[in-house]
């Protein structure tokens, strides 16, 4: 029942489809009661010495008819029936998806890539046979069983029927103890499937690493354990699942030696005609598939509940940022003020943040500066609104930042990260990835303001060379500067750096900056980094030391301080000149 109630939006959906192949599926199950009694009715007439050629002739062509209905109805019901099982798989994939691209970090730190996947992999394929194969095996179950008992009773005989049907309360118990058992070693085995594909992400991910470090055999004992791991418990689901089929063939089997034993004894005693007994052992054989069937039920119900159950348990997470139920419309960032502002992530107890003021006007440049781990990349995150922060500590045009829609601050902002996520595909495509219909002219300007251009005229196939799995044909500096590209090609009113420069060297630094600055005048820019020329033109320059603004100004200003900035700029200029 609990499956149902999860997914009743897709069969109050579906209900007309499910509507047909049921109704199909019983009248199929009413003509197949049709042959037995017709045989039945035949070998009586036998016995009687009144069956002519002419009613055997009739005979034999109403079952070739039959034979060919049967065949067409099944093959209706049967298309409709799993239609819709690959369509609710091809659903929940796509509203798992949809709610993936929804969630902010905390939600992935909570939930591994590997358990993610086995949802979009088993879990959605548990439920899409429940949905499919379960209904056909219920239908089966409900609808034969109901069918060949009112035969039974109806034409052969209500004292054999109770006699052959004694074993059947032994069925119901059995099935009901082996179906909590699947249950609970199904979850455990699927949880044990996403370990293992943790695993393998990490492995490929990580593979040069794993080489430089001369551990692909401790690797590879790794995974072997992973994967025995995951056989076991498959094992052991296997384990209880082979035990449904012998126990019910043993209780139809006890139902059988009755019906024989106790039929034969009715027609000595002359109760029931040997016509009769034959109909009542075929209808008894056509009550084997649905007792199967509803063993199989049970299975694959307690399969697609655990499934069900699991993916439900991630769509039901809700963002940690959600949209404002009025959100403010503004058509453009006019400002951008921190006011007091203050931030600890939600797996830690330390603030990464704490009490930062400041004011970006638009067109201004805001240089964020300081040690690794002061908080720089933290502070920019605040405008892509991943966490939730304290209200009216972020203010853009005057307006609370969680009073904006998402959509609207995603579509201001443009964001080169630290850690490029580059596609399988060619350098056009990725290049273009925020702007697809980008023209081929849009796509050049944005490779020479990024100062990539050199570097892809070197390529054999120029902007159509392919990148490889995360860009690992590219060089650190060349993923650098095509997610620069990336990023200038969609000519956003914010653009974000964090520290998306350091694989250059200084002279392509400084063409960047240039670029940015002449290209993107007017424009909003927040730059993090470590090498400081990258922020000596900033209209303002704060340095974090833990979380909290040291020292702020411009560079001439921060120069005149003397502190951190001064010395910081002093030493890297003294590398510089001893490098060239």
């Amino acid at each position: 029942m609990s499956f149902v109630i999860r997914l009743k939006w897709f069969f109050k959906e579906r209900w007309g489809s499910y509507a047909v192949a049921i109704g199909i599926m019983t009248a199929v199950s009413l003509l197949s009661m049709i042959p037995p009694r017709l045989i039945g009715n035949t070998i009586d007439a036998m016995n009687k010495h009144d069956l002519t050629s002419s009613e055997l002739s009739r005979s034999v062509l109403l079952l070739v008819c039959l034979a060919l209905l049967l065949y067409a109805m099944v093959y209706i019901w049967i298309t409709t029936l799993f239609g819709n099982s690959i369509l609710i798989e091809k659903m929940l994939r796509s509203r798992l998806l949809k709610h993936l691209t929804r969630m902010t970090p905390a939600f992935y730190q909570r939930n591994t890539t590997g358990q993610l996947m086995a949802l979009a992999t088993n879990d959605v394929l548990a439920i899409g046979q429940t949905a499919g194969y379960g209904v056909m095996t219920l239908v089966n179950t409900l609808v034969g069983a109901s069918v060949v008992v009112a035969m039974m009773l109806s034409f052969i005989s209500a004292k054999l029927m109770i006699a052959a049907l004694i074993p059947l309360p032994l069925l119901v118990f059995v099935i009901s103890k082996l179906g909590n058992k699947v249950r609970v070693r199904f979850i455990a085995a699927q949880e044990s499937f996403g370990k293992m594909n943790d695993h393998v992400l990490e492995s490929i991910s990580g593979i040069r690493v794993i080489r430089s470090y001369v551990q692909e055999n401790d690797d590879l004992r790794a995974f072997d354990r992973m994967t025995s791991e995951v056989m076991d418990k498959n094992r052991q689901v296997s384990s209880v699942n082979a035990l449904f089929q012998p126990l019910i063939s043993l209780i139809v089997g006890a139902s059988y030696s009755i019906g024989i034993g106790y039929g034969s004894y009715l027609v000595f005693q002359e109760d029931i005609s040997l016509g009769q007994l034959i109909s009542f052992n075929i209808y008894l054989g056509m009550l084997i598939w649905p007792m199967i069937s509803f063993g199989e039920f049970i299975n694959v119900l307690q399969r697609g509940s655990a499934s069900a159950e699991r993916l439900q348990k991630a769509l039901s997470q809700p963002a940690d940022v959600e949209d404002a139920p009025d959100p403010v419309e503004l058509s453009s960032p006019t400002s951008i003020d921190m006011r007091a502002l203050s931030f600890t992530y939600p797996t830690s107890t330390h603030p990464s943040l704490s009490d930062v003021s400041v004011s970006v006007g638009r067109g201004e440049t805001l240089g964020i500066v300081g040690k690794t781990g002061s908080g720089k990349s933290t502070l920019l995150k605040q405008l892509l609104r991943q966490y939730p922060i304290d209200p009216g500590k972020l203010v853009v045009s005057g307006v609370p930042v969680e009073r904006i829609s998402l959509d609207r601050m995603k579509k201001w902002i443009a964001y080169v990260p630290q850690e490029h996520l580059l596609l399988s595909k060619t350098i056009r495509e990725n290049i273009a990835l925020g702007k697809p219909d980008a023209t081929p002219e849009e796509i050049g300007n944005a490779v020479e303001m990024a100062s990539f251009a050199q570097d892809i005229a070197q390529m054999p196939e120029g902007l159509n060379t392919i990148v490889g799995e995360n860009g690992v044909m590219l060089s650190g500096g060349q993923k650098q500067r095509l997610a620069i590209a990336r990023a200038l090609l969609v000519d956003s009113e914010i653009l974000l750096l964090d520290d998306s420069l350091s694989a250059v060297d200084a002279r392509t630094e400084s063409r960047i900056i240039a670029n940015i600055r002449r290209e993107r005048a007017g424009r909003t820019t927040l730059i993090t980094t470590h090498r400081l020329s990258a922020v000596s033109h900033a209209n303002w320059i704060v340095v974090l030391d833990e979380g909290r603004i040291r020292e702020e100004g411009t560079h001439d200003q921060l120069m005149l301080h003397g502190g951190w900035y001064k010395e910081q700029w002093e030493r890297q200029q003294m590398e510089a000149s001893l490098e060239e």
